[in-house]
């Protein structure tokens, strides 16, 4: 697709988002371009193909357009400001329709309950119009150019919001965008149906986003539709390969550090039935259809990454104030209700995943309410953060589990789940009286206060980095995402941080997890292990540098 075709779509986008007041000014650059993306284009905007549809990864080139439009657009206007916190769209205004250069007229929304005492007012109000341009007036336009600097400066981010920005900027690129119609059979039915004139005999070409394939065993029924599990059905020979979309296709042999491989199932399921008395799901699943030729992203995956410089001031570096090296993911395989807390120290980071008692049958022994209110986690910091997955009536009990350690609730995160196919999941395994589809994070702070009775941040937390909603497709049973991590990551930098209820799949660099289904312990922290072998002598420990 040529700039120009790409620039005739974002005119289209901005005349409709413009006439239907759908901006609110001011606008960053992606979130225009979301608006973009959304928008529809008329069909014979192009006279002999459809119309190119910009994507997120097109942002550089959308920018470019706009900057042109600034410079030089017949139809209006377009202001944009620039600078290190990114693009910024200040204001769009279209020519009047009218050859007059008369005031638009437009109905007030009359209040029928406002007090009448008011007086009878001209129920037409008038959009103010420029008279020598044409040019419907948006409210920036009114403002005169010192006003419009201040309103500029007011909208930039900080100096120390964009160097933390930069310094938690990801630099590799693994988003790999999902076809909507799922197949590639429907995805060049869909192309070429929307080709400009339609052509039966055209070739066929598909979208080069994801694509699935259906699984069809003797004992599956089309016509069922899909599963609601898809590859997380305890049935399904793939519940053992989520998730369902490896780095880069054609690579799901080849695991990386962090990539889940090849797992045991819960006993009695997987490999194509629910244990031996009931029979394999008829409903249809996928996986992910990669032919050669198709790319093996090998390019994305041998690109050399390129960090920036780092500044030099002291900002985001964690509790220690300064880059430190991950140490190896660390374990212990413990009951948790009868362990010896005091041996571990103090951490920065809590986070734990607790098996409530939600009044449900789940594939896992729970704990009552009394015995995680006696749980000794006030022990484990001074000052600090606690993030607590609760689901269900734990949402309660969670906040008040947290009040009884010492803990304030400051926020939430919320987990909306997604399926193999990143469609919101449709049927939960958990709720009683709605099927859940998502699932919460409380954050909590230690309660500290100062002289005036006002609750102490520590210092060291870097806020307002991430947003409160993750979205991630669902895994194996009690799995949380990855992103979770990330994100508790980029708030605290180094320091020590501890996951409680961890699996095996849970243990990664710069954190220690404590479970009962880790196996043989492993520490990298020689003071550590040096309290539990005082504590515990004939524990074997194996010890990593």
């Amino acid at each position: 697709m040529s700039i120009d075709e790409l620039k005739l779509v974002v005119l289209s986008a901005l005349r409709h988002l413009v006439n239907t007041d759908s901006l609110q000014m001011p606008i960053t650059s992606i979130d225009l371009l979301t608006r973009v993306i959304a928008y529809t284009p008329p069909a014979g905007l192009l006279p002999d193909k459809p119309p190119p549809r910009l994507r997120l990864t097109d942002l550089s080139r959308f920018e470019g357009i706009l900057e042109t439009l600034s410079t030089g657009w017949d139809e209006g206007t377009l202001k944009f400001n620039r600078d290190d916190g990114g693009f910024t769209i200040m204001d769009v205004s279209l020519a009047s329709s009218s050859s007059l250069n008369l005031p638009k007229k437009r109905k007030r929304v009359i209040d029928e309950e406002a007090d009448s005492a008011a007086g009878d007012e001209d129920e037409n109000e008038e959009t103010p119009v420029d008279e020598s341009s044409g040019q419907t007036l948006s409210a920036l336009s009114s403002l005169t150019k010192e006003q419009l600097e201040t309103f500029t400066l007011i909208q930039m981010s900080t100096a120390k919001g964009r160097l933390l920005a930069q310094q938690f900027h990801s630099p590799d690129d693994t988003f790999e965008p999902i076809c909507s119609h799922i197949t590639k059979d429907e995805c060049a039915k869909a192309r070429r149906a929307s080709s400009l004139p339609y052509d039966p005999d055209a070739p066929i070409s598909i979208c080069d986003g994801i694509h699935f394939r259906p699984l069809i065993r003797p004992h599956t029924d089309p016509s069922l539709g899909h599963c609601s599990y898809l590859n997380t059905c305890y049935s399904e020979p793939t519940y053992a390969q989520s998730p369902s979309i490896p780095p880069f296709p054609g690579s799901s042999h080849s695991y990386t550090p962090g990539m889940r491989g090849p797992t045991s199932l819960p006993s009695g399921l997987g490999a194509g039935g629910r244990g031996k008395e009931k029979a394999p799901c008829r409903y249809l699943h996928y996986e992910v259809d990669w032919d050669q030729g198709d790319g093996d992203g090998s390019e994305k995956r041998n690109k050399e990454v390129v960090k920036p410089n780092t500044h030099r001031l002291g900002l985001g570096l964690g509790p220690t104030g300064k880059f430190t090296k991950k140490l190896p993911p660390q374990w212990i395989n413990c009951d948790l209700r009868r362990f010896d807390y005091s041996v571990l120290g103090k951490f920065h980071v809590i986070m734990a995943d607790p098996p409530w008692d939600i009044h449900m049958s789940l594939p896992y022994g729970t704990m009552t309410d009394d015995e995680m209110r006696a749980m000794p986690i006030p022990m484990l910091q001074d000052e600090g953060l606690l993030f607590l997955w609760v689901t269900g009536r734990a949402m309660e009990v969670g906040r008040e589990c947290m009040r009884h350690w010492g803990y304030t609730r400051v926020d939430e995160v919320v987990w909306v789940k997604t399926n193999q196919l990143q469609r919101v999941i449709r049927t939960g395994r958990t709720g009683h009286w709605l099927n859940h589809t998502k699932e919460h994070m409380l954050v909590g702070v230690k309660t500290v206060k100062d002289d005036d009775g006002n609750l102490k941040f520590p210092s060291w937390v870097n806020r307002g980095l991430d947003t409160d909603v993750i979205v991630s497709e669902v895994r194996e049973t009690s799995r949380k995402p990855e992103e979770a991590y990330g994100l508790i990551e980029r708030m605290c930098p180094g320091g020590r941080k501890v996951e409680i209820f961890g699996r095996k799949h849970n243990t990664r660099p710069g954190w220690l997890t404590l479970g009962n289904q880790l196996g043989p312990d492993q520490i990298s922290e020689e003071d550590l292990a040096a309290r539990i072998r005082a504590k515990y002598p004939d524990r074997p420990l194996n010890i990593v540098k």
